[in-house]
């Protein structure tokens, strides 16, 4: 018999990236929560690579911080190493990565929950959500029953978790957790269709077992770049990573005993990341490849547990311990931790709408793995999201709806809940079309505003990114309006970088566009230059070289925006409409697009079929 344990407008099921996000914003809005998980010890926990940002990533870190998200900040105070990834590429792609202590961000983001005033945590399993006149029943294995007015699922790859090393297998969470193996059921009940999804991680081995003077060493850059727009403090890295190489006697292992790894034996049936394969889908599928990257990373400053990216595998530990004694710098490594695979539940993110929720069940929002993603920062994001948008339900508010060129936010939820996915979705830049527009460097432009308007930025970080923006604009005039003489040390600099010298005063504005030149080239003919912020350098000097291709993508945006002005009905019954194939009939009865925008995103939905769904609302206008 259960007892009445309390009453909260918003409800979080799981305490990962995804949950925490959710349960801070909504306690931040004014409503009151409560969070569950599993083991309080285990709070944000990165159970595969302890790091944040990379490619991609690194944007929806900085996104989440400028709407007034956590893990920019956390990451901040617990980084190892930071680097900037894809520094010879355009700054469309430059994508902070920074190596993180693990048990230092999970203390970190613990505390942040605790002292959130009307926050509370709970150390459950939720093995049920009920329909209630009042909103929803959340029920506990220890027979706890919490009044909701909303449910948010972040289960990450908790439900009915089963973990596989070679021929063994047992029902369990990731870093030796227990499975949440009741609630799947629960969901059903509620109409929520689910699958199985497939994910893996490396071995974790001891450092002073490994033989770095046969490895490289990949140091952190000076100065560190924070995360966040509020980090004021000067971050330090302390400590390197470093790399080696697979080679043909690790594939003779694998390939030797292929028959015994879960994933090729037949055991696993989930569905794994198509973009981060374990090391015996790289032998299988890159069979020409002499050679793989193995990256040696710390997990924390107070253990000597050091992670091997690359080698994710699902492979028996006696075949795990010889494949890496074949690599160079591991002849003689322990293991202390071995790699294994998982399978879990997740949702069809099909079933969910933009703000998150699902459809057919208002009030319950889906967020991170459960809704078919990979990745602490896609899960972060959409926490943030799916948090946001249920305090705004409680609160009689409309939702906040990001579209696609506000945000690699947008991009992400856009995609999944608009096209689906058939494998564990990761964030990559080239999934957005506005990638120049969304660069990590503008985020705060962006997005600020609307964590202002949401009510998650304060005052203090309102007036600093108004400073900023004004600074911004200024210094734009700035070098609209100086003009620089035709002078020996002006030419001498442009002969040098190897750009035309000039016979007539030339505007700043215009040198800074050159990209043989920068800020500092400049210096010497721009003493009067006021002090700028970093970031704001950065901004204005992209801006300047990148600026026919910003209006260019401007222009395509415009367009989107047009299309998504145009408003669809989700009760449409698209079969009834002539002229439309059976095809794009089936996939718009599916998604149930709310926008035209939305609806020629969807695949299977051709340019075709748009102009006839444009044709019939038009006439649906006219009468």
């Amino acid at each position: 018999m259960g007892y009445f344990a309390g009453r909260y407008d918003v409800a979080v099921i799981g305490a990962g990236h995804a949950g925490i996000e959710a349960a801070l914003a909504a306690a931040r809005l004014g409503c009151s929560t409560v969070l569950f998980t599993l083991n309080l010890d285990w709070i944000a926990n990165m159970a595969c690579n302890p790091s944040v940002g990379g490619t991609a990533k690194g944007h929806l870190v900085r996104e989440i911080d400028a709407l007034g998200g956590e893990m920019a900040k956390a990451a901040d105070m617990t980084l190892l190493q930071s680097r900037m990834l894809n520094r010879g590429k355009g700054p469309a792609v430059h994508s902070l990565r920074a190596q993180i202590d693990r048990r230092e961000y999970t203390s970190v983001m613990k505390y942040r929950l605790e002292t959130t005033p009307g926050l509370d945590l709970q150390q459950e399993e939720v093995i049920g959500i009920k329909r209630h006149e009042k909103g929803w029943l959340v029920q506990t294995k220890l027979e706890g029953e919490y009044l909701s007015k909303t449910v948010i699922v972040a289960s990450g790859t908790f439900l009915k978790g089963k973990v596989f090393v070679g021929d063994i297998n047992f029902d369990g969470g990731p870093d030796g957790m227990f499975a949440a193996n009741a609630l799947s059921s629960s969901l059903q009940q509620l109409g929520i269709s689910l699958r199985r999804f497939k994910t893996g991680t490396p071995a974790r081995v001891l450092r002073s077992s490994i033989d770095f003077s046969k490895t490289g060493k990949q140091q952190g850059e000076d100065p560190v770049i924070p995360f966040s727009y509020e980090t004021k403090t000067k971050l330090e890295n302390k400590a390197d990573c470093h790399i080696t190489w697979t080679n043909e006697k690790t594939k003779d292992v694998i390939k030797r005993n292929l028959h015994r790894s879960a994933l090729y034996g037949g055991i696993i049936h989930g569905v794994g990341p198509r973009y981060c394969p374990s090391i015996e889908d790289k032998i299988v599928k890159f069979a020409d490849k002499e050679r793989h990257q193995v990256f040696i990373e710390p997990c924390g400053l107070k253990t000597e547990e050091m992670y091997l990216q690359g080698l994710s595998t699902s492979l028996p530990v006696d075949v795990q311990l010889e494949l890496l004694h074949t690599v160079e710098g591991l002849e003689n490594v322990k293991v202390i931790r071995p790699a294994y695979a998982m399978e879990y539940d997740c949702c069809d993110p099909l079933q969910l709408d933009s703000s998150l929720e699902f459809i057919n069940i208002p009030g319950i929002y889906g967020a991170g793995q459960f809704n078919g993603s990979s990745g602490y920062e896609e899960a972060a994001a959409q926490g943030l999201v799916a948090g946001i948008n249920a305090a705004l339900k409680v609160q009689g508010r409309p939702p906040m709806l990001l579209d696609r060129a506000s945000s690699y936010i947008g991009t992400l939820i856009d995609d999944l809940v608009t096209k689906g996915c058939t494998d564990p979705y990761r964030m990559m830049t080239s999934r957005s079309e506005y990638r120049l527009i969304l660069r990590q460097d503008n985020a705060d432009e962006r997005l600020t505003p609307i964590g202002r308007q949401v009510g998650l930025v304060d005052d203090e970080r309102w007036e600093n990114y108004c400073q900023r923006q004004s600074a911004k604009k200024a210094e734009r005039q700035r070098l609209y309006q100086t003009i620089i003489p035709p002078n020996e040390k002006l030419n001498q600099i442009l002969v040098s970088c190897e750009t035309t010298p000039v016979s007539t005063g030339v505007r700043l504005e215009d040198l800074l566009k050159r990209p043989q030149l920068n800020y500092e080239k400049l210096l010497p003919v721009d003493k009067k230059r006021p002090k700028l912020d970093p970031m704001v350098k950065d901004q204005v000097e992209i801006e300047l070289k990148y600026e026919g291709y910003i209006k260019r993508q401007q222009s395509a945006i415009e367009e989107m925006r047009r299309l998504e002005s145009r408003q669809l009905s989700v009760d449409i019954d698209y079969t009834a409409i002539g002229g439309l194939r059976k095809e794009a009939q089936e996939k718009l009865m599916k998604v149930k697009p709310t926008s035209l925008g939305q609806a020629s995103r969807i695949s299977g939905v051709s340019p075709a079929d748009i102009s006839v769904l444009i044709v019939w609302l038009n006439s649906r206008q006219n009468h």
